[in-house]
């Protein structure tokens, strides 16, 4: 074996391992504490989960922010995962899920997501509430081709589904 093929194959092996190692399929647990009016907290024990809770289907939480990577086949969306970090700018979602808060009160819920595609993102959201105990569906709007996309809500959102995701 040469030279040159060996250092081929050493480096394919590092390439692999450390593309891999990127990977993040769960979360670690977590105490969840959100700010409610001043005086009153929401808390709740977040247990190791995945972050895909079914195929394509992403579960955030208040303070958590991921990269998504995609892979797509003739620009259809067939594969998500959650990695560590975005090695693959281009074809990564940046995806953050935020509490704004003003001398302990919850003003607003925020999610931000990046789009890196030529296309337009489009998703649907299912959020739970702080007082209700089933999943809501809620508007959102596409984000567009390389842009970043910002909703929000009044709501105290314990945790938000992000589901159908489609390039159009």
């Amino acid at each position: 074996m040469n030279l040159k093929t060996l250092l081929t194959i050493i480096l394919s092996l590092t390439l692999g391992f450390t593309y891999a190692q990127n990977e993040k399929t769960n979360r670690e647990e977590f105490v969840l504490k959100l700010p409610v009016d001043g005086e009153q907290f929401y808390e709740q024990q977040v247990d190791k989960s995945p972050y895909f809770v079914k195929e394509n289907v992403l579960q955030i939480y208040p303070g958590e922010k991921v990269f998504v990577e995609v892979e797509l086949k003739k620009k259809e969306i067939t594969s998500m995962k959650v990695v560590e970090k975005n090695l693959n700018p281009e074809k990564t979602i940046e995806i953050e899920f935020t509490q704004n808060t003003k001398d302990r009160k919850s003003e607003s819920m925020m999610l931000k997501i990046v789009n890196p595609f030529k296309k337009d993102l489009e998703y649907k959201a299912m959020m739970f509430i702080v007082g209700h105990n089933q999943w809501i569906d809620t508007t959102v709007l596409p984000v567009k081709s390389k842009l970043t996309g910002y909703e929000s809500w009044t709501d105290i959102i314990i945790t938000i589904a992000l589901s159908d995701w489609k390039l159009k």
